[in-house]
């Protein structure tokens, strides 16, 4: 990787932007595996599975895990779980490429809770990149002027609630990265879903061969991988920055939905996506932009 790669992408951000195509791709594969597991039974199982994943490896740190890292991974476990939670029961009943969307309204939310909880401001490309990106959202989302239903609200609570996980990630793993504090957000997702899905919804676990491996690919990818990089990494750049780079979930969401799926776009719809890369873009190179002038 070139220097100037690395200035206009540093790791972190493309590390994120890597957890950001996985991501993308669990909308697809998490509409295939609800066709015989109800929701929070499938965040139970693949949270399971990931915590055991994740307990194996960081099993010596968990040991001696501190107080302060229980308590900070049990919070976050929290807004993960319940963020999971409502995003899958909203893919229930809307299409994965509008969870993608939906989801991604997150860039909105984070630098608002950013300025609530750590007294953080954007810097001027960040706000344009959210601006831009908030548009193109808005594209992709209701390209044809469609009210939001049901399963398109619960995702919007889902990305309040990831939006708050994002900025509490920042504010809780900023001074330093305890890899165990990934098993106790697990754990907590994964007991969410089991314990509420009894109660709000016709429980469902059917252990067909093809959805229990759509299963191992969420728990081993979009949660053991992915959240662990997501957390170790994310402390290297901002709330903000970061989640402009998850903006990318809905339009790499859209791209596996229309070759696995045939899920198709209205014409609008492209252009969105087009104007929250263009975000991305703004975000990522106005830093570099910034330091030209500055040597002037």
């Amino acid at each position: 990787m070139t220097n100037t790669v690395r200035k206009i992408l540093p790791k972190a951000d493309l590390y994120l932007l890597s957890v950001t195509l996985i991501w993308g791709s669990t909308f697809t594969v998490t509409k295939f595996v609800l066709e015989d597991y109800s929701p929070l039974m499938l965040q139970g199982t693949r949270f399971v599975l990931a915590s055991i994943f994740v307990g194996i490896l960081t099993w010596k740190d968990i040991k001696k895990t501190s107080a302060k890292t229980l308590r900070h991974g049990l919070i976050l476990g929290v807004l993960l779980g319940l963020g999971f939670a409502f995003q899958t029961m909203g893919l229930e009943t809307t299409s994965a490429s509008n969870g993608g969307f939906l989801t991604g309204t997150l860039v909105v939310m984070v630098p608002v809770l950013q300025v609530l909880i750590e007294r953080k401001l954007p810097n001027i490309g960040n706000i344009i990149g959210i601006l831009l990106v908030a548009v193109g959202i808005y594209f992709l989302s209701t390209p044809s002027g469609a009210s939001l239903g049901t399963g398109d609200i619960l995702v919007l609570i889902c990305a309040f609630a990831f939006a708050l996980y994002i900025v509490m990630l920042d504010v809780y793993t900023k001074a330093a990265f305890h890899q165990e504090i990934v098993f106790y957000q697990f754990i907590v997702t994964a007991a969410i879903g089991l314990a509420f899905s009894p109660f709000v919804e016709e429980s469902r676990l059917t252990l067909a061969a093809d959805s229990f491996g759509g299963i191992l690919y969420l728990a081993v990818f979009a949660s053991t991988v992915a959240l662990f990089v997501q957390s170790k990494y994310q402390r290297e750049t901002t709330p903000t920055k970061a989640a402009i780079i998850f903006t990318m979930e809905p339009v790499f969401a859209a791209i596996i939905a229309f070759f696995w799926r045939d899920e198709v776009l209205a014409p609008i719809g492209y252009v969105g996506a087009g104007i929250m890369v263009l975000g991305l873009f703004v975000s990522e190179l106005y830093p570099l932009v910034q330091e030209r002038f500055a040597r002037r």
